[in-house]
C-alpha cells in the first residue's frame, strides 16, 4: 500500500491550511497537514481530560516549527528535519508554517477530530 502525501483526501482547507487524512491505512490515520504560524490548537482541546490531545502520533516534519506542550509541563520545538512521537495529553502551537506527515491511532484520532469539530464551531471557525 503507498498513497503519494498530495493524494491524501483533504478534510480541511483555509487560508494557509491544508489538513488531509486518510482513515484506517492499517488500521492507523494518516495526516499530512500544512498550518500557519500562529495555529493553536488548545483552545480546540477545551473539554477534553486535561484540556489536551489524548491521541498518540508518530510522524515528520517536513518544513517548519511546532512547540509542543505536554501535561507534565514538559515541552518540545518540532523542527524540519525532526521525527517525533507525540504520548497523549498533549496541545501545540505553529511557530513557523508547518508541512508535517503524521500516523494516528484511528479511534483516538476520530474522538478527538470530532472534538475538535465541534469546537471550531462554537468557536466560530
Amino acid at each position: 500500500m503507498k498513497i503519494d502525501k498530495k493524494d491524501i483526501p483533504t478534510t480541511m482547507q483555509a487560508p494557509g491550511t491544508i489538513m488531509r487524512a486518510l482513515p484506517d491505512y492499517g488500521s492507523m490515520t494518516v495526516c499530512f497537514n500544512e498550518l500557519p504560524k500562529g495555529t493553536d490548537f488548545t483552545p480546540l482541546l477545551d473539554g477534553l481530560t486535561n484540556d489536551s490531545c489524548h491521541c498518540p502520533h508518530w510522524g515528520y516534519v517536513l518544513e517548519g516549527e511546532m512547540l509542543v506542550k505536554y501535561d507534565d509541563g514538559t515541552e518540545d520545538l518540532l523542527k524540519a528535519g525532526d521525527v517525533f512521537y507525540l504520548p497523549p495529553g498533549h496541545t501545540a502551537i505553529v511557530q513557523k508554517d508547518i508541512k508535517m506527515i503524521d500516523f494516528n491511532p484511528s479511534k483516538e484520532f476520530n474522538e478527538v477530530i470530532t472534538h475538535v469539530g465541534k469546537k471550531m464551531a462554537e468557536l466560530g471557525g
